[in-house]
């Protein structure tokens, strides 16, 4: 299998606690130039603190980077896999110095986030740029993947899975994490609202699949101040609304989320249980793809789409629905940051 230009892969993602004393560090990176007061940033680790102040993504991670060797040898493709963090060790500039130091010229990064934002791309670019324009290096970013035919099949797989546990009377709910409506609006560039449209699509895409008779796409983990609007409906929310019109089980699908980390263990498998048991609800959740090794399959097969473009060839781009596959590289006014304007990667 031929990854050139390509002489490395870079995992790339968000980061998390590994232990209680990291956990208030871990969130001032996180909020870092937002005023949050320090006892607000403890107020929010209680709910890692209840998990033993550790998050689980760095554990799915590092199963997946296993997942990802794995399926690279099995399939013949000799490139090697690094990894780096947003907000916690291995740090985005530790990344890049190992492979720096091994020599890497021209790596290809895989962001652990499938959909279009400011918040789940444009920051994640931002990062690259800072660790990497000063070096001789260059990183280059695979495309997003919400529509890719793997990913909507292992959430149609794990729907269908939690459905057999609750029920097929039970309601779906696709959720994913809430943005500010500003930031909704942007992404994809000026009025264009591709985040929730792209959930819209691979919530579809995953019902159409099982043939679902009906489902609502709810929102989680939305923070900042009450008067800033956010996407709506909370999932808590909704859940009291589903039981109010007569629903009396639910699945709930982050369809959002690419591996089971602190926003599904918590905001779903513990707070929006609590609120589906309060109701008398059926409960089920869906699983992520988390490291599932078709999954890293899927990852190899955008890593030699993307290493053929870059030779000049014409891949095929597997995408389902109707907004098509995403283009390696964004428009310079696509989810602008909201703050200050930052260089970015791609």
């Amino acid at each position: 299998m031929d990854a050139r230009p390509y002489d490395a892969l870079l995992l790339v993602s968000f980061g998390g606690p590994e232990k209680p004393e990291d956990v208030v560090p871990f969130l001032e990176n996180v909020t870092r130039g937002r005023g949050i007061p320090k006892e607000r940033l403890v107020e929010v680790g209680e709910h890692y603190f209840g998990f033993g102040g550790k998050s689980p993504i760095n554990d799915i991670n590092r199963a997946l980077l296993d997942a990802l060797r794995a399926d690279f040898a099995e399939q013949g493709l000799d490139l090697p896999v690094y990894w780096g963090n947003r907000n916690w060790d291995p740090y985005l500039a530790e990344a890049v110095d190992r492979m720096e130091a091994d020599g890497v010229q021209r790596a290809i990064c895989f962001m652990t986030s499938a959909y279009s934002s400011y918040s789940s791309c444009r920051q994640y670019r931002e990062n690259l740029y800072e660790v990497s324009h000063d070096r001789p290096i260059r990183l280059d970013r695979l495309r997003q993947h919400f529509n890719h035919p793997v990913f909507i099949e292992l959430f149609a797989e794990a729907t269908r899975q939690a459905l057999d546990e609750v029920g097929d009377d039970a309601h779906v709910v696709f959720v994913t994490h809430s943005v500010p409506e500003q930031m909704n609006e942007a992404s994809g560039g000026p009025g264009c609202g591709l985040y929730e449209r792209q959930h819209l699509s691979a919530a579809g895409l995953v019902a159409e699949r099982l043939d679902l008779p009906g489902w609502t796409l709810a929102y989680c983990s939305r923070s900042g101040p009450p008067s800033q609007p956010w996407l709506e409906p909370d999932i808590n929310d909704h859940l009291e609304e589903l039981a109010e019109q007569g629903v009396t089980g639910v699945v709930l699908v982050p369809i959002g989320f690419v591996a089971d980390h602190m926003e599904v263990v918590y905001d779903l498998d513990t707070e929006a249980k609590a609120t589906a048991e309060k109701l008398g609800l059926r409960f089920a959740r869906a699983a992520s793809p988390n490291a599932d090794p078709r999954y890293a399959g899927m990852i190899r097969e955008l890593v030699l789409e993307r290493a053929s473009a870059e030779r000049g060839e014409s891949p095929e781009r597997p995408a389902l629905g109707e907004l098509g596959p995403k283009a390696d590289t964004c428009p310079a006014n696509c989810c602008v940051n909201p703050r200050s304007q930052r260089p970015v990667l791609a």
